[in-house]
């Protein structure tokens, strides 16, 4: 095939670009090449631009068929460069007097964003007790009798203490050497397996539920709660009561199955010779500036009750989860890590060889940035993912007769586009089998989708042998590549995987890398 492409880069863009280009095809101008090429050479281009494409890449690639025809094949980078069939403007203006990019309806996107910047600052206070340290050091193999995020629960619920959420905001906000002590006061700290009796932390933060939605985040952010086991082993029995106030009944058992561990370890896991970074310059600053913003926050009309919203709940548990992944990742002189002063001697995590990499005031503060940036990025997240767009296989009408229902199919998905982008909508395909369900809900979807931006769908199937010979059909039918379409499937054998994988996290002190 004969192709012609144009780029439309900018920057450093257009600079990686001709570097590749021109290992393709001859240049025909400053920024178009001409070269004939397989198909193969083709996708092997395409994902080398894909590799190595910034914001500012726009790279089309157009097949010249004959004599005055040619057809625009894909778009790598930014499509908004180019119209629907690949051309470019001839003059534009950079005047934007609407702005209506920056507008979104997103009407939680602060609370989303405040909730995880505050559960950041505290997801990992737990680490700073003797346990989590000595095992970093490596002086302490045994299974964790209590996570470092039930321990980071305990201290934000001392913290706590019986006040509102408007009085500990205020605290938090601008903070007494009192206040100071009220994380690791005796009176107030509840220690499992030590204090005779405790009290189940989400009970006693009843009175205050932005707290019990920061607390949540903070004990979620590795694992969700699980109903713990009997006496002899087997799984817990559920009751129906349960379902009744089902935080309140949380206990250190749901975050980590109880074993008989060394009782001459246990008192580890709640000492902390060393403080808490909650004393920390950065840190105060950082919590001081989030807390006024949640003061405000909660003066606003229905704010407040955060708990009983599983969208707002479900997107800053995703952010803060992300960001703690990312920030855990990150070693050595890393641009993306943040600067803090020398010689704090709590540790967050170590890396590959063992040796210490982040310092735990570091790594709160690191995670409560990206946390900032993911959630800043949510609103416009969906225009950024790669489509499916243009695609000769989903818009070709069907010839077989008896396949003739697709067209009619995806021409009425057509007709209800717009309204769908605004209201959603709920098909049924009821076709028999063998009519072609498989291409014809692809179809059905493709033109449900905007012609310009194209399609970016998921296909969900209740067996992994469905799911793969689903996944195959769509590569054959249409002759997708894996940039196009992801199998990805579960079972046994990757649940055995994922586990092994984080036991050898929890030895590094960073679940959330793994």
């Amino acid at each position: 095939m004969n192709v012609l492409l144009i780029s439309q880069c900018d920057k450093r863009a257009l600079t990686e670009t001709r570097r590749i280009l021109d290992q393709f095809g001859e240049r025909r101008g400053e920024r178009t090449w001409q070269t004939p090429i397989t198909q193969d050479g083709l996708d092997t281009l395409r994902q080398l631009l894909r590799k190595t494409a910034r914001k500012n890449t726009a790279v089309a690639c157009h097949w010249i068929r004959g004599l005055n025809h040619s057809e625009l094949l894909w778009i790598v980078g930014d499509a908004s460069r180019f119209n629907s069939q690949g051309a470019v403007p001839t003059n534009t203006t950079t005047r934007n007097i609407l702005r209506r990019q920056d507008e979104n309806d997103w009407h939680t996107g602060e609370d989303i964003h405040l909730l995880t910047a505050l559960s950041a600052l505290l997801h990992d206070l737990g680490k700073a007790c003797r346990a989590f340290q000595m095992r970093l050091e490596g002086k302490l193999d045994e299974r964790n009798q209590y996570r470092h995020e039930w321990v980071s629960l305990r201290l934000f619920e001392a913290f706590i203490g019986t006040d509102d959420d408007a009085k500990w905001l205020a605290r938090l906000a601008a903070p007494t050497s009192q206040d100071d002590k009220t994380w690791l006061d005796p009176d107030r700290l509840q220690r499992d397996g030590l204090d005779p009796k405790v009290s189940r932390p989400f009970a006693r933060l009843s009175h205050a539920p932005l707290a019990q939605a920061i607390g949540w985040l903070v004990v979620t952010h590795h694992r969700l709660p699980v109903l713990p086991r009997n006496s002899d082993g087997r799984e817990g029995t559920f009751q129906p009561g349960l379902l009744n106030k089902t935080l309140e009944h949380i206990d250190a058992g749901w975050n980590e199955r109880i074993v008989e561990g060394d009782s001459s370890t246990l008192p580890y896991y709640w000492r902390f010779p060393q403080g808490l970074p909650v004393t920390t310059e950065l840190w105060r600053k950082q919590a001081a500036r989030v807390a006024k913003r949640l003061l405000a926050l909660c003066t606003k009309p229905d704010k407040g009750n955060w708990l009983s919203n599983p969208y707002v709940m479900h997107l800053s548990r995703l952010s803060l989860m992300l960001a703690d992944h990312h920030y855990s990742s990150l070693t050595g002189k890393d641009p993306g890590r943040v600067e803090v002063p020398r010689g704090y001697p709590l540790y967050a995590n170590t890396n590959d060889n063992g040796d210490f990499n982040q310092t735990l005031d570091e790594h709160l503060l690191g995670v409560a940035r990206h946390s900032a940036e993911v959630t800043y990025a949510l609103p416009r997240f969906d225009e950024q993912l790669p489509r499916l767009a243009r695609h000769k296989g989903l818009r070709k009408r069907s010839p077989d007769e008896r396949f003739r229902w697709q067209d009619k199919a995806a021409e009425t998905a057509a007709a209800m586009r717009e309204r769908s982008m605004n209201h959603g909508a709920f098909i049924v395909n009821m076709a028999s089998t063998g009519c072609g369900k498989t291409l014809a809900n692809a179809r059905i979807m493709y033109a449900l989708a905007s012609a310009e931006r194209g399609m970016r769908c998921a296909f969900a199937m209740g067996l992994r042998t469905l799911t793969l010979q689903t996944g195959r059909a769509f590569r054959d039918l249409l002759g997708l590549g894996d940039d196009d379409l992801a199998i990805r499937v579960g079972g046994s054998a990757s649940r055995a995987l994922f586990e092994h994988h984080e036991r050898l996290a929890e030895a590094t002190g960073s679940a959330s890398s793994q």
